[in-house]
């Protein structure tokens, strides 16, 4: 028997692989990446990046969390507790709401679709059981019943319609007749049925739409101009997990780098990665997708209101444009920094960054809503200074748009 009492550092806990993507050919997971349990890549991440834009290819998101919310009161009871207006939602209809704490800052988001017997919960995988519990405690006395379902069905992410049944309209769909994908890589190829088994308990095709792709209803964009995720009909769809490996062979793959980097460069907001404790949906430009404005009271309205009405969200998010040349891509997290009557001053950190096939390095980044859209801007990542341009999303005159005059003050000498 050894003498030595030192004590045994623990060994780090070996990465999930249990998805059956990883038997891929080139199958990759990154230490870091935005998703954990499934493939960062398949060797390309660029080409990758093109096929799925292109909608050639599928991703795998079986990591994610799936709840769901049965019973009558279902759609009025999240409608009372959330940020969107779900009392009108149409079977097969995809929204997404946020769960507000009384300050108005986030705490939980969710991608929503209700198939008239069943609302469907679309979370991150560390967020699945925090909202399970959350929505088990709000129950009270209402006839709703929340499961996890994440051991039934998994996501795949598409753009597009190529691998869907069903249309975006709900009808049939005339499948793409050319199913050559570039730079397949040995991995699957598409054969003669060549639409996912698309998951539907109650008769409807659990396929999110992401509603990214226009301001919802009762919602508001503060982005100007021509908005990048008009040119991304993003959808997740639920599957039977057990048909996760048939899936996995029929469909050419492409790896969750490639998904987060299409979501960047469309400006597009994710909780694991955009949202911290001090953040609030007007930040985030979050009011075009996640929340109806002139809905009834719910925990965390009063912020809403106040804020976008009179007042200013004190961050707001933009698109990087870094400077390449050093080969190093900020983690999330790093530091951004403006210079300042000569001194370079924390303004801000990177969310998330990715190697654009076209744009080159980008990133999401979280600033102070003082900084001038024109300003000098560095990210500090691994001892490296990167030099960089900021695209703004959010406006730093985003907010007070009920444009209410100023009362003069009492006693003032009118001039």
């Amino acid at each position: 028997m050894s003498d030595d009492l030192s004590p045994v550092e623990p060994q780090p806990a070996e990465p999930d692989r249990s998805s059956p993507f990883f038997a891929l050919n080139a199958a990759v997971l990154l230490e870091g990446a935005a998703d954990q349990g499934v493939p960062s890549h398949y060797g390309n991440p660029t080409i990758e990046q093109r096929t799925l834009e292109a909608g050639n290819a599928i991703v795998d998101l079986s990591s994610r969390g799936v709840l769901s919310v049965t019973g009558p009161d279902r759609l009025s009871w999240l409608n009372s507790i959330t940020s969107q207006d779900l009392t009108r939602l149409a079977p097969g209809e995809a929204t997404e709401t946020l769960f507000l704490d009384q300050n108005g800052r986030v705490e939980h988001a969710a991608k929503l679709i209700d198939d008239g017997v069943t609302a469907w919960l679309l979370v991150e995988a560390s967020e699945a059981e925090p909202v399970l519990a959350w929505l088990t405690r709000m129950r009270f006395m209402l006839r709703v019943e929340p499961e996890d379902r994440t051991a039934e069905f998994a996501t795949i992410g598409v753009v597009g319609d190529r691998f869907l049944a069903v249309s975006a309209e709900g009808g049939d769909n005339d499948i793409a007749s050319d199913n050559n994908v570039a730079e397949d890589n040995d991995r699957a190829s598409v054969g003669n049925d060549s639409s996912l088994p698309i998951a539907d308990p109650n008769g409807v095709p659990l396929v999110w739409r992401d509603p990214w792709t226009g301001v919802t209803r009762g919602g508001h964009q503060y982005a100007q101009g021509d908005h990048p995720g008009e040119h991304l009909p993003w959808a997740e769809v639920l599957v039977p997990r057990a048909e996760l490996p048939e899936i996995a062979t029929r469909f050419p793959a492409a790896g969750s780098l490639a998904a987060e980097a299409l979501r960047i460069v469309a400006w597009r907001p994710r909780f694991a990665s955009e949202v911290d404790e001090r953040s609030i949906p007007h930040e985030l430009d979050w009011l075009r997708s996640a929340v109806h404005l002139s809905k009834g009271c719910y925990r965390g309205q009063e912020t809403v209101a106040k804020v976008h009405n009179l007042g200013h969200p004190p961050r707001r998010l933009v698109l990087l444009h870094l400077d390449g040349s050093e080969s190093v891509l900020p983690a999330p997290g790093s530091i951004v920094r403006a210079e300042r009557q000569g001194e370079w001053l924390d303004v801000g950190a990177i969310t998330s960054s990715t190697m654009h096939y076209e744009l080159g390095p980008v990133a999401l980044a979280v600033i102070k809503r003082g900084v001038k859209p024109d300003a000098p801007l560095v990210v500090f990542a691994d001892d490296t200074s990167i030099a960089a341009a900021q695209e703004v999303i959010v406006p730093s005159d985003a907010g007070a748009v009920a444009d209410i005059p100023r009362l003069p003050r009492l006693g003032a000498v009118k001039r």
